[in-house]
């Protein structure tokens, strides 16, 4: 049994010292301006703005003011879906139902509304988006917040999140750097570590660092450092992760803040990297970091890149011009006198109701059962088809502050808040309505919110339909001569536990029992992971199924507007569906401390870099619902591929360009250009996503996937239209990393060029050699 932390020393590399700022690309003018601002700075100020401190706000982090150099502070605020904890904000779509909407174009205008809105309520620095985890343990509890399964998808959104709430002057912090894939054991608790993500140097960097090297290239003035450990040593105290890949490889100008809690040491996090420790420096800074600093343990200059990289960002951002102040919109008590500070904005109306749209996916469509048209009797069943019974503020911790009014708060609590009297991560489901977003410091504050079932009602009203519901029984009366029965369930995940599977008996139950007397029954889950449909999928009455993830509060509307045609369904899956769960091997559950690991538990990503889709080709594992699959009102045709490389580019094997954000610049050259035509063949309108897949030839010493995500488009096709669509490949997406040269290598060979309407469907095909 191993008893101590020495054990597992030298497990990552150390790399120090920690990188300074350069103020390089389109920092120059804000490093500065930083530089000249903490030049001017006393010791203790310095100090004062490496942790958080105490508000008279709901900030869950804020940074103290400095009135003598007219500083006014920062307010840090959740989250990735909206402003957290206060009224007249949005609940926008969750980062899972953006990854299934594929859409760039309204994944950055919903990245501007949102971070309009916590310019408003005088958020400084926004904590999101998320692309860890990323999706690698698929019970997680907190997938639902990254955008998908696969590291191409999530960098592309990723980097069009953190444009869009920077562009509005709000910094974006993604989060959580990196590897933190499981709830289970994330923090330690009780004399046992938290779990340790162990993962070699290529599946670091080709899975799990991709999407924040997108971040970082899009400019993304903050990183959070996560709970967990990597390779044995802490997140936020890992110089590997933070000093080498983040600092160094990526040329990070912004500064790493710590998950609330997320510190565990003081010097060793100092000189690791992190700038920010949150909420505040507990035992570790503050004075202690101090005391570090006039001894010489930790150098001034240190502190000084602490300091300079959080300036920076505020002079970045331009918030240190017309920035309303910081947390005035983020009231201490909501149930107190305060004033009214509406961050809505009508302007981005359409951009909720399309992204609820967009992010549904159709899985299932027989005998046209869906669109409906003016049906004559609708029966509604199911717990998830109306809104939670209570959405109102309370004092203190709340359900409706963690986005768990639709669940049992006390096993929410058991697992956020360590709460005894109940088990975390045993219910999979959550009985009292339906979801806007998932549980946790993530979740979305509604002040306003369309059920399923409201939006249903009133189109019942205009067709003249007759409506039976019921929302409580497992087993209803079912009148069989309904036009259609519609069933809603949901899959319920949330920050502090792991879901304990990807089905419930329950709502399968009540699936089969209203399918048995109702030859036309429409299945709806609001899904905050991925959900296995084996038990009814192939059931000849349950003519439809939708995955409607998690719209935020446009979802009955939107829900509504698929089921009557008013839109045409165009998501598709960011994350395979199984048929079975083994299928998905080590990666189906988190890891928990056994053996001689029994305080220190040990998560091997013996996967390497087959996760996904990867996992099911190289296995040759036929799922139900493969990667990027989806179905419309109408049906699509692709022609014409062209390939063609670039002759005024090179491609010799490594990058020789200098380091900017994101890395190497010349990673970015593109090389090769890919066309392809999609038709539209049915009888209405509809958007069609073209993806693109590589097959990158590897060496003997390295095992590659089959197939790999490396480009996407969102087309609206009209009736008989056909549409071009463009794949720019860079030298980044052709290359895989060699863990000698420790740069991105172009290998010689044959690639092959897929195209199609999902992993598993690729009509065109392609190659070319390098």
């Amino acid at each position: 049994m191993i008893q101590k932390d020495e054990y597992f020393y030298g497990g990552s590399e150390p790399v120090y010292p920690s990188p300074e700022m350069t103020g390089s690309g389109e920092w120059k003018e804000a490093f500065n301006r930083a530089k000249e601002f903490v030049g001017k700075m006393t010791l203790d100020e310095k100090i004062s703005l490496t942790s958080g401190t105490n508000s008279e706000t709901s900030c869950p982090g804020f940074l103290p003011a400095i009135s003598r150099l007219k500083f006014p502070g920062m307010c840090l605020a959740d989250a990735g879906q909206g402003v957290r904890g206060t009224d007249f904000v949005s609940s926008w779509p969750s980062g899972i139902h953006v990854g299934a909407s594929w859409n760039k174009e309204l994944t950055l205008a919903r990245g501007k509304g949102m971070g309009g809105e916590f310019r408003t309520k005088g958020v400084n620095i926004l904590l999101g988006p998320v692309v860890g985890p990323a999706g690698r343990v698929v019970s997680g509890g907190r997938n639902w917040e990254g955008f998908a399964s696969d590291p191409y998808l999530s960098g592309v959104l990723v980097g069009e999140t953190v444009k869009g709430i920077q562009g509005v002057g709000v910094v974006a912090s993604t989060k959580h750097f990196i590897a933190n894939e499981q709830e289970t054991n994330r923090n330690p608790n009780n004399g046992v570590e938290a779990v340790s993500s162990n993962i070699d140097d290529r599946t670091m960097h080709e899975i799990y660092l991709w999407p924040f090297q997108d971040a970082v290239r899009a400019g993304t003035g903050s990183i959070m450092c996560s709970y967990q450990r990597v390779n044995n040593s802490y997140g936020c105290a890992n110089s590997k992760t933070q000093n080498g890949l983040l600092k160094t490889e990526l040329g990070f100008q912004g500064g790493v803040v710590s998950d609330w809690g997320a510190q565990h040491a003081g010097v060793a996090t100092a000189e690791a990297g992190m700038d920010m420790a949150m909420p505040n420096g507990g035992d570790f800074w503050g004075s202690h970091l101090k005391d570090a600093i006039k001894n010489g343990t930790v150098p001034e200059s240190r502190l000084d890149d602490m300091v300079l990289r959080t300036i920076a960002s505020w002079y970045q951002m331009g918030q240190d011009n017309d920035f309303p102040t910081p947390g005035v919109g983020m009231p201490k008590d909501l149930t107190k006198p305060h004033r009214i500070i509406d961050a809505r904005n009508s302007s981005f109306k359409s951009t909720l109701f399309d992204g609820a749209v967009e992010g549904h996916v159709l899985v299932k469509n027989i005998r046209n059962a869906l669109p409906l048209k003016s049906p004559k009797l609708l029966s509604i069943y199911g717990y998830s088809a109306k809104n939670p019974d209570e959405n109102n503020p309370t004092d203190g911790l709340s359900p409706w502050l963690m986005g768990s009014g639709s669940f049992d708060y006390q096993e929410f609590g058991a697992g956020f808040f360590g709460w005894s009297g109940a088990t975390p991560g045993t219910t999979g489901i959550a009985f009292n309505g339906t979801l806007y977003s998932g549980g946790g410091s993530g979740a979305t504050s509604q002040s306003l919110a369309i059920s399923p079932y409201d939006a249903i009602l009133q189109q019942a009203y205009e067709d003249d339909t007759a409506l039976f519901w019921d929302f409580h029984n497992g087993k209803p009366a079912v009148d069989p001569v309904s036009s259609a029965c519609l069933v809603f369930g949901n899959v319920w995940a949330a920050e502090g536990a792991d879901r304990p599977g990807l089905r419930d008996d329950y709502t399968d139950e009540l699936i089969l029992h209203v399918a048995s007397q109702c030859n036309n029954t429409v299945v709806v889950f609001h899904n905050a992971g991925i959900r296995l449909v084996e038990e009814f999928i192939g059931h000849p009455n349950v003519t439809a199924v939708i995955f409607a993830h998690l719209p935020g509060q446009a979802s009955g509307k939107a829900l509504a507007s698929i089921l009557y045609g008013k839109e045409n369904p165009s998501g598709k899956l960011p994350y395979t569906v199984a048929r079975n769960e083994d299928d998905y091997g080590v990666m189906l559950r988190p890891d928990k401390p056994e053996g001689i690991f029994k305080y220190f538990p040990q998560s091997n990503f013996t996967e390497g870099v087959f996760v996904d889709y990867r996992h099911f080709d190289e296995n040759k594992i036929k799922p139900r619902f493969e990667f990027g699959f989806g179905l419309s009102y109408t049906t699509f045709g692709y022609s014409n591929l062209a390939v063609e490389k670039d002759g005024n580019r090179s491609f010799e094997e490594f990058p020789k360009g200098k380091t900017v954000e994101g890395g190497q610049e010349d990673l970015w050259d593109a090389l090769v250009r890919v066309e392809a035509e999609v038709e539209n063949k049915g009888e209405v309108e509809g958007k069609e996503v073209a993806q693109l897949y590589l097959g990158i030839p590897g060496t003997r010493e390295e095992k590659v996937p089959i197939r790999q995500l490396r480009g996407f488009e969102k087309v609206l096709v009209g009736v008989g239209e056909t549409k071009k669509v463009v794949f720019e490949l860079t030298r980044r997406d052709l290359s895989v990393w060699d863990v000698r040269a420790q740069k991105w290598r172009l290998g010689k060979g044959e690639y092959n060029v897929e195209v199609g309407g999902s992993s598993r469907n690729l009509p065109l095909s392609g190659k070319f050699t390098v």
